[in-house]
Order: structure tokens, then sequence, then C-alpha cells
């Protein structure tokens, strides 16, 4: 009996039922969550498979901006270009099949036409689709319908990096949501209210209820789902000769009619 071992390392010791127990309930949780598709790298997916799906932009008929056209707003300043963009996260993620608002907005690099920055010029005073959008007139810019429903809001609260006025966007249309074009020179801004707004052309997107211009600030870095991005708030930065600068000057970017899902910003 001297030479007969008492434990060998196969015997269980301590609350070892327990432990087992915890680790099938667990494994058990694990695939039932797997099977609704509530991991977290399972709605991961889900969201930048829906929110980084290509759109087709709208081409320019006559070379002007139209109600109903799907646009891109695009900054070019310097090599930082980049393009308004809805930011949605896992927070954003409802029970439905579409994100839940409010939903942030940044300077996104990426140029592709996709449902994050592809916007609908909506009508807010009753004009007909397919009708040009003219200088200092309201409209709303609305996302494409389906995963990310809403429109672009200015709201009075303060931006995270730099406290000024936030851009977001809201699920209901409101007085908050209207914005109007003005030219970019101010010398000529006057003798252009009312003409149609070109399409590809620097412009001023200003906000109806604050008069301030639609601004990217490249000093503020975001870190969203998608990347290094920019704040984007609601402010006219003005220079020495009190003309608006490059950070308020945005590109209304159409469809190239010469090439499937190119835009005019492909070309050199």
């Amino acid at each position: 009996m001297a030479h007969v071992r008492t434990y060998r390392p196969d015997v269980r010791v301590g609350n070892w039922r327990e432990d087992v127990t915890l680790e099938e309930d667990t494994l058990k949780d694990f695939l039932d969550r797997k099977e609704r598709g509530e991991l977290m790298v399972q709605k991961t997916g889900f969201l930048k498979q829906n929110i980084l799906k290509q759109v087709s932009l709208s081409v320019s008929v006559g070379g002007a901006v139209c109600f109903g056209d799907v646009v891109m707003l695009v900054n070019v300043c310097g090599d930082n270009s980049c393009s308004v963009s809805i930011y949605a996260d896992l927070t954003n993620l409802g029970e439905g099949p579409s994100i839940q608002a409010p939903c942030g907005v940044s300077g996104g690099r990426s140029l592709q036409p996709c449902t994050r920055n592809a916007f609908i010029i909506s009508s807010v005073d009753g004009s007909a689709e397919g009708e040009p959008l003219r200088y200092n007139q309201s409209f709303a810019l609305r996302t494409t319908s389906g995963f990310a429903g809403g429109v672009i809001c200015c709201d009075l609260k303060c931006a995270k990096k730099s406290r000024l006025q936030e851009v977001i966007m809201e699920h209901q249309a409101n007085f908050l949501s209207w914005w109007k074009v003005l030219h970019n020179d101010p010398h000529e801004r006057l003798e252009h209210e009312g003409l149609p707004v070109p399409a590809n052309s620097k412009v001023l997107i200003s906000h109806c209820k604050t008069n301030q211009a639609l601004a990217v600030l490249g000093q503020h870095i975001l870190w969203t789902p998608y990347g290094k991005e920019y704040e984007v708030t609601a402010h006219t930065f003005l220079d020495s000769h009190k003309a608006e600068r490059d950070i308020n000057h945005w590109l209304l970017v159409t469809a190239d009619p010469a090439g499937a899902g190119l835009t005019l910003l492909d070309h050199p």
C-alpha cells in the first residue's frame, strides 16, 4: 500500500461541478447569441455591410442640381478632401432594420458614394422633383431611404471637440434641418440669388436658422468605426478679406455621365 498513488492529475477538486456547469452555460449562451446574430462581431459586420453599401449618384441635367438628386457634399481643402458622412456605431443599432437617430456626422475621408455619404436634395417649400435648386432656396439633406433614413440637422448643442454648433442626423425633419446654398464669392452673392445651383462647383451650405455655414475642421480629429475622420460643425470662418475660408466651401458632387459608378472627382 505504500506505493499506491492516492492522487492523480485528473482528479477533480474544489467546486469542479460548478465550474463545469458555468462553462456549459457560457457556451450555450454564446451559441444562442450567435444564432440570433447578437455577437459584437456580427453586429459590426452587419452595420458596415449596410452603411458602406454602394449608392449611385444622380447625373446632373444641364449642369444644375435638382430636387431629388442624390449627391455627395465634398470639401476639397488641400490634400484633406472629405465628404459629409454619418457615423453610426453599435449604439445606433436597434431592433429594426435601420439605425436609430440621433446619429453623429463627420468628415469622412472616403469619396466613394455609399449609404453614409450620399444625400438626397429634398424640397421643404413644395418644389417638385426635377426642378432646379436655386441659390438662397431652402432645402433639406435627406439620407437615402432604407438603412439610414434621416435628415442632416444643425443642433443647438455644442460639438465635442470644437464646442461649436453640432451637426447630427435626426429622423424628423423640422426647421433645424433647413439649409440653403450661397455663392462662394460674397461679391457675386446678391446677383446670383435665384439662379440654379451648378453641380460640382464650390458653394456655401448655410443653415437657415442660425445663418452659419457648414464647415469641416481638419484640426479636430474623430476616431470613428470607419477610421480617422474630421469634425463637421455649422460655423462661418472668415479670412482677413471677410470672405469664407476653404473649410466652408463644398462641392455638390454628382455622377459622371461618361463613367459607370464614377464621379467627376475621379478625373484629374
